[in-house]
């Protein structure tokens, strides 16, 4: 009966090496990992060939609940396919196993309070957003380029300078010069 660990973040710049740190402490054989990989994808790489070699009898290992999955819902479609394999599940920073009983209700509770903070968070965003909205706030990030500094940028490259000279010149990047000029929403930093 094997401990097999799955370890997961989000973003390409996020490490995994401190999850694969906590799961080999935990006696973990094997460790599947997915690098830049959302959770909310029911499909990802590393997570499909994990539950490829889990058997009846063995213990998938997280450090987090949220590793599995960004949503309740596909967390427990996870918990249940593995409980019907004969998979317990373990969540270290929970210490719930959920080949108890105790560990299978706290890991329901828990999965519902994470989903219901998320909502809430995307609730004060969306909220947040239309208020800035009314009073004529746009969100987004700064522009780089105004009026002046474009008519600046349209006369060197008009003049025949290169765009990438003039964007240097002006203090965008060369990128942000050919959106702007090619009537783009104008750059942001």
């Amino acid at each position: 009966m094997a401990i097999i660990g799955y370890a997961r973040v989000s973003t390409t710049s996020q490490d995994l090496a401190a999850q694969e740190d906590v799961l080999r402490a935990a006696g973990c054989e094997r460790v599947y990992a997915d690098h830049g990989v959302d959770g909310s994808k029911l499909s990802r790489p590393e997570w499909d060939r994990c539950r490829e070699v889990l058997r009846s009898g063995d213990t998938l290992a997280v450090t987090k609940l949220d590793r599995m999955g960004r949503s309740l819902r596909n967390v427990l479609a996870a918990v249940d396919e593995l409980a019907a394999d004969g998979v317990a599940l373990r969540i270290l920073d929970l210490a719930a196993d959920t080949s108890t009983a105790s560990g299978r209700m706290v890991l329901s509770v828990l999965g519902a309070v994470a989903e219901l903070e998320r909502e809430l968070a995307r609730e004060r965003t969306i909220a947040g957003l239309a208020a800035a909205r009314r009073r004529g706030r746009a969100g987004g990030r700064p522009r780089v380029l105004n009026a002046e500094r474009l008519r600046d940028l349209r006369g060197l490259v008009d003049s025949g300078m290169p765009v990438s000279r003039a964007a240097q010149l002006i203090g965008v990047s060369r990128s942000s010069a050919y959106t702007a000029l090619r009537g783009g929403e104008s750059a942001h930093v």
